[in-house]
């Protein structure tokens, strides 16, 4: 759920903050038929033109409208700004209004296969140029339990652990060594809400689902998981010793080292403005929340590092990509894959792209935009030399981050996740608010409550 283009506000938080997530409708689609055609062109509608208060990332790709469409004259690009809004997406589908290249979140796929809401790309795929250099599992997002392929991964993201590199070396930790367990993150909090002056070692979220999503990293990281199939149905997955570990190191920083501040029931903009202002040591996140420190809450690139997962036995993975509606005709397949390939994973251009971001005095360096790490091989060794050839803040600073990337296992979000972390906030905020919670008894509770929003799950 993070962006194609860096955006001041992650859509991946907009997306938990939208109440229930994507409540899928009645089997609609698009205008198909409508307009396929025009004067021997093919016109494709398109999601994923950033509005105009972006003015860079609307600059860049209204160009590359205009480029693209110079280069296969006998297409036409009609963009509609926008994303996925779990809000409106619904409405859309019902009210056949769903455009011919839709963008979705890494969440969104299964259900929208499952309701037939998305096209076959399975054979106009094996003409697209560097599929076969994505990452397997990024496209497993998006086929079908048979191997069908409906959609195409365009950017995705890893949790990590993002740090304050001055609070590090003032608590006498070295910023060039993140902690890599657990149990050195907590050893590192503790040294760092000991310099006072209302610093925190370690925040996390608790509210509005994101304690949920966080705790679900947490499961991940420990090589747990929040639900598994059991099977043909799905069953919570939280309720064992991994949940309790979890639970227990959150409670043990909180109450015991008083390494988390008084203040909790936070969500993720409480977190960063913290960060911003030098207050905090250490939270999960994704690398995009480096830009948004930045340009939000005056922080500094040179301030900022990010490591992997600690533990490094597993890591939440998200990201977004593109499906087709499922009436577009083969001209209009063939015409919206060309678009995406050429757009989002052509290589060709990945200089042409960084160097936009350079002109544009955008981050180049951090691992995420402008070329999100979505590859594997030589296209990711190519990737990767360009972005330090053009970097313009410090890379070495996320480099065990990346190191980590290329190893640890990344597992999506678990089915119907938005409700799911809707009841597992409640754990968190109970761990964090009330020294004597039973995380038993909290567990046990969540497991029946998450069990019920599986049931759902067809």
């Amino acid at each position: 759920m993070s962006s194609p283009w860096s955006r001041t506000v992650s859509r991946r938080t907009l997306c938990l903050l939208a109440a229930g997530g994507l409540a899928l409708g009645v089997a609609a689609c698009g205008d198909g038929d409508n307009a396929a055609q025009t004067g021997g062109k093919v016109k494709i509608t398109v999601t994923g033109q950033p509005p105009t208060s972006q003015p860079f990332e609307r600059s860049v790709f209204d160009a590359d409208v205009k480029e693209f469409e110079a280069a296969h004259p006998n297409i036409d690009i009609d963009p509609h700004e926008g994303f996925m809004d779990p809000k409106t997406f619904s409405a859309k589908l019902a009210g056949g209004q769903l455009e011919d290249v839709y963008y979705v979140y890494f969440t969104d796929p299964a259900q929208i296969i499952a309701r037939h809401q998305a096209a076959d790309i399975t054979e106009a795929a094996k003409s697209v140029p560097h599929v076969g250099d994505l990452k397997p599992e990024l496209l497993d997002n998006f086929r079908d339990a048979g191997g069908k392929l409906y959609g195409l991964p365009t950017m995705n993201y890893t949790m990590g652990l993002l740090y304050s590199r001055p609070l590090f070396q003032q608590a006498g930790l070295d910023p060039n060594k993140p902690p890599r367990t657990w149990d050195e993150v907590r050893e590192a909090a503790k040294k760092i809400s000991a310099l006072g002056n209302d610093i925190v070692g370690y925040a996390d979220y608790s509210k509005n689902n994101q304690g949920g999503w966080h705790l679900t990293g947490w499961l991940y990281s420990m090589g747990g998981d929040i639900a598994r199939k059991d099977g043909d149905k799905w069953v919570a997955d939280f309720d064992n010793d991994k949940g309790k570990k979890a639970l227990q190191y959150l409670h043990d920083m909180r109450w015991s080292d008083n390494s988390m501040g008084a203040k909790q029931l936070l969500e993720a903009q409480d977190v960063q403005r913290m960060m911003g202002a030098g207050r905090l040591g250490m939270y999960m996140a994704a690398p995009d929340n480096i830009p948004v420190l930045v340009k939000q809450f005056n922080g500094k690139y040179e301030d900022y590092g990010i490591a992997g997962m600690p533990g490094g036995q597993g890591t939440l993975l998200g990201g977004e990509g593109y499906m087709i509606n499922p009436k577009a005709s083969p001209e209009k397949i063939k015409a919206g894959l060309e678009w995406i390939q050429w757009k989002y994973l052509n290589p060709d251009r990945f200089e042409k792209h960084i160097r936009q971001y350079v002109d544009g005095k955008q981050p180049v360096g951090l691992p995420a935009e402008p070329t999100p790490d979505i590859w594997q091989g030589a296209v990711r060794d190519q990737q990767l030399t360009l972005k330090a050839k053009y970097a313009n803040v410090p890379a070495q600073n996320f480099q065990s981050y990346v190191d980590t990337t290329s190893h640890i296992k990344g597992s999506i979000e678990p089915p119907n996740a938005q409700q799911i972390y809707a009841a597992l906030d409640s754990v968190m905020q109970a761990v964090l608010t009330d020294q004597n919670a039973n995380i038993d008894q909290q567990l046990s509770s969540a497991a029946s409550k998450v069990n019920n929003v599986l049931a759902q799950v067809k």
